[in-house]
């Protein structure tokens, strides 16, 4: 087995640190910017050689760049499948940069809250990650780089559409901001549907953990904004921190009234979770987030108060099939897989009791 991203997957990620504004909820933060080469057709009707004019030219620009010296840089076909899902895992790639063919390249930051995806839908898609409710932050990281390939690079940018992108919904800004934020008690409660009607009718977009296309894992849900055109980054900014908040207050309240209302239930369904994470023998990847989605409510509940944020995401995410076998050094079969997840989570919660 190859050992690239090995030691990554022995490191928790940066943007699931567990620290950050309204941690116990929004687990993250993202800003992505999607941009374009001037005068070079988009990726999907780029011949091969556009398109490796395109990973030659953002290579070039690294090299010219102190900012962007400081990361790490893979062609596509630099990696290996698992190493590809690795970094979907990790939210470091989207799950469509692995479609088509191999023209591809990705750059990541030494401190991996920052990606630049090379010749996915577009030319270049930056990406900026923050813990918690933090997409200010996020954005000011993403504009930072932006701002430096910029320079070196003219972007294809039109006065009444703002930047050009290949899916004409990404025209204008170029900028999807999204948090990832957990929601048992609007779950439990089965209010969720009424909350995503009324995000929806604000003009944004519900999606899963891994974002368009993915399911709905462990209660997570991931929210961006829709629209691109004819709105300031600033604006989206403000709306996505906005409704968040207000999503967070309903949480809140749905978790009030689970207490209120059926606090024993409550109480037998987070212990009953943590007691098979702690003593099971054989654990899917689903039923790890299912069962960390109560032990994480546990924690913010003040029942389990002898875990931490960090931990609970740091299982998260090494429960996940190419983290798993990232960490433990070889390639493992679904069932032995499930063996080993088993065996990890019981050896994380082991190390807090003792």
């Amino acid at each position: 087995m190859d050992t690239m991203f090995e030691e990554m997957a022995k490191s928790p990620a940066a943007w699931l640190s567990g620290e950050g504004k309204e941690a116990l909820v929004v687990l993250s933060s993202r800003v992505r910017l999607a941009r374009n080469v001037a005068g070079c057709l988009f990726p999907a009707s780029a011949d091969a050689a556009t398109r490796e004019r395109i990973v030659g030219y953002f290579d070039s620009t690294r090299a010219r760049s102190k900012l962007l010296a400081e990361g790490l840089f893979y062609k596509a076909t630099d990696l290996s499948r698992l190493d590809q899902d690795f970094l979907v895992e990790r939210h470091l790639i989207s799950p469509g940069f692995l479609n088509g063919e191999n023209s591809k390249a990705l750059y990541i930051d030494p401190q991996e809250r920052l990606s630049i995806m090379v010749n996915e839908e577009d030319h270049l898609r930056i990406q900026a990650l923050a813990p918690g409710l933090d997409p200010e932050g996020a954005y000011k990281l993403a504009t930072r780089y932006d701002a430096e390939i910029s320079a070196h690079l003219e972007y294809a940018y039109d006065p009444d559409f703002g930047f050009l992108t290949a899916c004409p919904t990404n025209a204008g800004t170029g900028m999807r901001a999204s948090v990832l934020i957990h929601l048992p008690g609007l779950v439990l409660t089965r209010e969720i549907d009424k909350v995503i009607s009324r995000i929806t009718r604000s003009g944004l977009v519900v999606r899963g953990f891994y974002g368009e296309g993915s399911d709905v894992l462990g209660n997570l849900f991931q929210l961006s904004n829709q629209r691109t055109l004819g709105v300031t980054e600033e604006e989206t900014l403000r709306q996505i921190t906005r409704v968040a908040e207000e999503i967070i207050e309903s949480e809140a309240a749905a978790r009030q009234r689970l207490i209120d209302e059926a606090a024993d239930m409550i109480e037998d369904k987070i212990w009953r979770a943590y007691g098979i994470l702690k003593h099971a023998r054989v654990l899917t990847s689903e039923e790890v987030m299912n069962l960390l989605s109560a032990v994480r409510l546990g924690h913010a509940m003040k029942i389990i108060d002898f875990l931490d944020v960090a931990l609970i995401n740091d299982i998260l995410l090494l429960s996940q099939p190419s983290h798993l076998q990232k960490f433990y050094g070889h390639e493992m079969d679904s069932n032995r897989r499930d063996f080993v997840r088993a065996q990890m989570v019981r050896e994380k919660l082991r190390q807090v009791e003792n």
